[in-house]
C-alpha cells in the first residue's frame, strides 16, 4: 500500500503541474504529460525491498546465533580424524571425521580425549585435532574402555614388493604385499619412517605412486596392531 501511494503522489505531483496556466505550446504540454507517464512507469518498474528476503536473511542469522548460543558441546575438525574404540592409536579405527562435520561431545578421557557421537556410533578422538565448542562444563568425564586381553599381532612377513619407475616423469609406482594375521585391527605403512597410511584388518596389500628421480631410493615396512600393541615387517629399500 505504501508503494502505490507513493507512486499516486508522484502522478498527481506531475498531472497537476499539467493542469497550471501557461504560455507553453500544445507540444510542451504533451511532453510534459509524457514525461509524467514514464516516471510513474519507472517507478512501477523499480524494486522495493523484499520483506520476504529480508526474514529469511534475519532467520538464517537467528538459527545460527541459536547454535551457538544453546550451549550443546560439539567438536570440529581442521583435518580428518580417525575416530576409535579407545583412547590410543591402537584401538580400531570405526570412522573418520571430516572437516564439514561438527559432533556431539559426550565424555571427556584425562589428560586430553573426547568421546563423540557419530553416525556410525560413539568412538574417541584425541583432544590434539579437536576444536571443542559449547557448553563443556556438562561434559561428564568417562573411564577407558576395559584393558584389553590377549597378545599383540605377530609379526607381519611381507610377501613381494615391487617399484615400476618412469623415466620421463619421475613417477614410481610402488607395490607391496604381506601375509594377513589373525588379531589385528589394522595395518599401518610407513615410508621413510613416515605412516602414509592405516589400513583396515584382513589388508594384505599396499600401493601408491610417488615422486622418485633417478638414482633416488625410498625405504618402507608395515605394522600390524592392536589394542595391546603393534609389531612391524622388515625394512625395504626400492629406487629407480
Amino acid at each position: 500500500m505504501k508503494r502505490i501511494f507513493v507512486i499516486f503522489f508522484i502522478a498527481s505531483l506531475l498531472i497537476s503541474s499539467c493542469n497550471l496556466p501557461s504560455a507553453s505550446s500544445p507540444d510542451s504540454a504533451e511532453a510534459v504529460q509524457t514525461s509524467a507517464a514514464l516516471t510513474v512507469e519507472a517507478a512501477l518498474r523499480t524494486p522495493l525491498a523484499s520483506p520476504t528476503l529480508a526474514s529469511t536473511t534475519n532467520n538464517d542469522a537467528q538459527a545460527t546465533s541459536d547454535i551457538s548460543s544453546s550451549g550443546q558441546p560439539f567438536a570440529s575438525f581442521e583435518d580428518v580424524t580417525n575416530c576409535r574404540t579407545g583412547p590410543g592409536v591402537n584401538y580400531e579405527r570405526i570412522t573418520q571425521i571430516t572437516p564439514q562435520d561438527a559432533v556431539e561431545i559426550i565424555g571427556f578421557y584425562p589428560p586430553n580425549y573426547w568421546v563423540v557421537m557419530t553416525d556410525a556410533g560413539a568412538c574417541w578422538v584425541a583432544g590434539e585435532f579437536v576444536t571443542p565448542s559449547g557448553s563443556l562444563a556438562s561434559v561428564p568425564t568417562v573411564t577407558a574402555p576395559p584393558t584389553p586381553q590377549g597378545e599383540a599381532p605377530p609379526d607381519v612377513s611381507l610377501q613381494r614388493w615391487d617399484i615400476s619407475c618412469n623415466y620421463a616423469t619421475n613417477d614410481a609406482n610402488v607395490y607391496i604385499r604381506w601375509t594377513d594375521k589373525d588379531n589385528e585391527s589394522g595395518y599401518r605403512v610407513f615410508r621413510n619412517n613416515e605412516q602414509v597410511a592405516e589400513l583396515v584388518a584382513n589388508s594384505t596389500e599396499f600401493t601408491e605412486t610417488i615422486t622418485l628421480l633417478s638414482g633416488q631410493s625410498v625405504g618402507y615396512y608395515v605394522v600390524a596392531f592392536n589394542a595391546v600393541g603393534n609389531t612391524s615387517s622388515k625394512s625395504i629399500t626400492l629406487s629407480c
